[in-house]
């Protein structure tokens, strides 16, 4: 089977200072995969890379099998939804505007929008009155929400969410987490997201990719850094998160 991305080889300097590698890194079709560590470690750098926001100095990072091309770029990011902590909405623009933008480009009917919206509106449970409020009228929970459903707009085969849900308070969290849970079984979707919180990761994904200085310290399910840790620090790592408040 396939990898729906795969990493060979990669490095990833600014300036002296190499951020991401050199590593090798797959992830399986139709999975949920959680890039951890501290601060610092190459997440959210790994991640751009996956849909071409940032290029590798060295080594080769495949979508399907084909490496990543300038060229088809364009094409390849309408296959992948991308969701960022905040949301990063369009201001000037309702929930309407902001989730059919990419739509409407590709001069979608107008009907089609609206009954995909409508779908949408039921995935990520976001209450239809909000659906012509501006990004200012929304709450931090509605906000992402409205994010997911962008990014879901084209029905994407992959969605890639950094740290969508780090800004938010304890129980917007909570009640995010259970959603995208429910999103995640639903869609079938090839997931791959940013958290600091190994909770989080072994809330909403079966494997767990924990990053270290820019390397890969273990992967594999998310219990086995906890059963099998693979060094100290992957110990270290799993004991802090278990005294964390």
């Amino acid at each position: 089977m396939t990898a729906v991305f795969e990493m060979a080889g990669v490095v990833k300097s600014y300036g002296r200072a190499v951020v991401v590698g050199p590593i090798d890194f797959s992830v399986p079709p139709g999975t949920t995969t959680a890039l951890i560590g501290p601060s610092g470690a190459g997440k959210s750098t790994l991640l751009r890379m996956l849909n071409g926001l940032i290029w590798p100095d060295s080594g080769t990072v495949r979508f399907r099998g084909r490496p990543l091309d300038a060229a088809e770029l364009q094409e390849i990011r309408r296959q992948i939804g991308y969701v960022v902590q905040g949301g990063a909405l369009f201001p000037h623009l309702d929930v309407r505007e902001n989730v059919s933008l990419v739509a409407r480009w590709l001069h979608w009917h107008p009907t089609k929008i609206a009954a995909r919206i409508e779908e949408l509106t039921a995935i990520a449970r976001l209450p239809r009155d909000a659906l012509r409020r501006l990004p200012r009228q929304l709450s931090g929970g509605q906000a992402q929400r409205v994010s997911l459903m962008r990014a879901l707009m084209l029905d994407p085969e992959v969605l890639l969410l950094d740290e969508p849900l780090g800004a938010l308070d304890p129980m917007t969290r909570f009640d995010l987490q259970e959603d995208l849970r429910d999103a995640f079984a639903r869609l079938r979707k090839t997931v791959v997201m940013v958290t600091h919180d190994l909770a989080e990761a072994a809330f909403l994904a079966a494997r767990a990719v924990l990053l270290r200085d820019g390397r890969i310290a273990q992967e594999g399910p998310v219990e086995e850094l906890g059963r099998a840790p693979a060094d100290e620090f992957v110990a270290r790592f799993v004991r802090a998160h278990r005294r964390s408040p």
